[in-house]
């Protein structure tokens, strides 16, 4: 996390205790001057109203503008908002995926309720209090936009007389031998569902049991160690089966069985072993016996680094894939999956088999858990960047009503996001609904459901031949 985003938590946690001593002040004056049953009285209706409008980890200035470089080739050009309805200054340009920078304000309202814009069919939400430059994402909505007909209208917001349409050209990847890098069993589904479903040469690569977390599983009677083994062994098969859904066949998936939070450690001490921090095994070779292929690790079976980057250089040269869908290192700040990146870069530098190019994807933001932010089905604009990325190229493609019920479906398959919320969450998504308006799918309560399933799949592309 960078050094401005610590200052803006260190900022957060600072304001939140001095408005709980300001509060604590107030409630004693009250009970003191008006009574002490006003006291409990006030306190419910503080929770509440910290559940509906302030429950959101955003450790960033919604009036902060988003900062995005683009590579210097792009294609732009101005528009203008008349009527409702974004006009071009020239012919549209060629290009696929299509994201319109333009400057968002909020109303009162929008400070109250999630404020979005609604472009021709599509809706796509903002951060309460938005003030400032954001990016709408406009892909499939080419044919509307050179007709002069897509309309757009901001909802408890305003958006300005104004914008650059940033037009960005790719081939269809999907037609091209992909490989997806899956840090956990379920990774490959949130991100990419629509790319690898669409694929006829498709590989999936997990570089995880994800066994760790697993005390749902203690309820069966299992100690903590047997619990984690079972989730293990649970999200291993996960990884292996589910893709079928998609039409990628089980001998075009691996299972590498590295453990959950060590692989930034691995890769510190790359020829040290890291075990599972929960389930007592250090032993990779428990959950590869249904991969379709021999790898370096198999010899002898160690969670090391040595041996995760000669088994993803097996998996290049064997599968031979054109272009690799792996985490974006900068955006997403799961350790385990700016590891995976990691060895995957240090893979393809030690393989003979050189992929094109990789696609990276966000699963996980430093500091908005809502992103995409809005309800399923709706676009994904482009998330938060309060400090600039690498300016890479973005691949947008859209998914149709279909697909995104069959990804819905393939994450109802996964064991993680599988079961119910627990009290509070349920009690807080039922505030939110009746005071802030947001609503949930009802495909499944894991906020996945809410935040993967969309009109758009969204990556970066960074070209490796360059």
């Amino acid at each position: 996390m960078s050094a401005r985003k610590q200052q803006l938590l260190k900022t957060h946690r600072r304001h939140k205790r001095m408005f709980l001593i300001a509060f604590l002040i107030a409630l004693l004056a009250t009970g003191f001057w008006l009574g002490w049953w006003l006291v409990p009285v006030l306190l419910v209706l503080a929770w509440v109203a910290h559940e509906a409008w302030f429950a959101d980890h955003l450790f960033y200035r919604a009036a902060d503008d988003y900062q995005y470089n683009f590579p210097a080739d792009t294609a732009r050009q101005a528009v203008s908002l008349s009527g409702g309805v974004v006009r071009l200054d020239q012919p549209l340009a060629n290009g696929e995926t299509l994201l319109l920078e333009v400057e968002l304000k909020t109303t009162w309202l929008g400070r109250w309720l999630d404020p979005y814009v609604e472009a021709g069919n599509d809706r796509q939400d903002f951060e309460r209090g938005v003030k400032g430059r954001r990016f709408l994402n406009l892909s499939g909505q080419a044919t509307a936009l050179s007709e002069g007909t897509l309309t757009l209208r901001g909802r408890h917001c305003t958006v300005g007389a104004s914008g650059t349409l940033w037009v960005m050209g790719n081939p269809d990847y999907a037609q091209r031998r992909v490989m997806v890098i899956a840090p956990h069993a379920d990774d490959a589904e949130l991100a990419a569902f629509g790319l690898y479903s669409r694929s006829t040469e498709a590989s999936i690569v997990t570089l995880t049991q994800g066994e760790i977390e697993a005390e749902q599983y203690q309820r069966l009677g299992l100690d903590k160690a047997e619990a984690a083994r079972l989730k293990g062994r649970l999200r291993s098969w996960d990884s292996l089966t589910i893709p079928l859904w998609g039409g990628v066949p089980a001998n075009r998936c691996v299972q590498l069985g590295y453990y959950c939070l060590q692989l930034p450690a691995m890769a510190e001490e790359p020829g040290k072993p890291f075990g599972s921090r929960e389930s007592g095994e250090s032993d990779v070779r428990s959950v590869r016996r249904h991969n379709p292929l021999t790898l370096a690790g198999d010899a002898d079976g160690a969670p090391t680094w040595h041996n995760l980057v000669a088994d993803l250089q097996a998996m290049f040269e064997h599968f031979r894939p054109e272009v690799i869908v792996t985490p974006h290192p900068e955006l997403d700040p799961h350790s385990d999956h700016v590891a995976s990146t990691r060895a995957v870069l240090e893979a393809i530098a030690a393989s003979a088999w050189k992929p094109a190019t990789l696609l990276m994807y966000a699963n996980h933001l430093h500091d908005n858990d809502r992103w995409p932010m809005g309800p399923a089905g709706g676009g994904i604009a482009l998330p938060p960047a309060i400090e600039p990325l690498p300016a890479d190229r973005l691949w947008s493609p859209v998914l149709s009503a279909e697909v995104q019920l069959d990804k819905a479906m393939a994450l109802a398959m996964e064991h993680d996001l599988q079961g119910s919320q627990g009290f509070k969450r349920q009690l807080r998504r039922v505030i939110q609904q009746v005071l802030a308006g947001r609503r949930w799918p009802v495909t499944g309560s894991n906020e996945f459901f809410r935040k993967a399933v969309r009109r758009h799949e969204l990556f970066w592309v960074r070209d490796l031949s360059e």
